[in-house]
């Protein structure tokens, strides 16, 4: 029943997003000092869930695609500055794309218990 709710399916595909996002930033950092990476990110969620107006689905095997019905993503590499030993890592950006994909997170479960207590209350319970 509550696959049907957009309102529960958006929050499931945002906190998906955010989920791979933070496994991509993770994967920069860890590789901060690999000579020649390029530091990778995914695209908004806006532009990844089927409502927004540049909505993508998985048609090959480099897109990132979730359990959550109508989301996926594509990866792309950052347009940063070069380090000398020819990175492309910033590890302050990353901390910064870090709370962004908690904040992201925080929202998807604000989203998700609103849903529930909506829910409840229509249906006559406390809580």
């Amino acid at each position: 029943m509550l696959e049907r709710l957009e309102t529960i399916r958006m929050a499931r595909a945002m906190t998906a997003h955010a989920a791979e996002r933070t496994k991509i930033i993770a994967g920069n950092v860890a590789n901060a000092d690999t000579p020649g990476f390029r530091a990778r990110d995914l695209e908004p969620f806006a532009r990844a869930y089927r409502g927004g107006a540049d909505a993508l689905r998985a048609t090959r095997a480099g897109h990132v695609t979730s359990g959550a019905e109508g989301f996926s993503a594509r990866i792309t590499e950052d347009e940063g500055e070069r380090a000398p030993n020819g990175n492309y890592v910033s590890l302050e950006e990353e901390m910064v794309k870090t709370a962004e994909a908690k904040r992201a997170h925080e929202l998807s479960i604000a989203v998700y218990r609103s849903s529930l207590s909506m829910l409840r209350t229509a249906i006559g319970r406390k809580g």
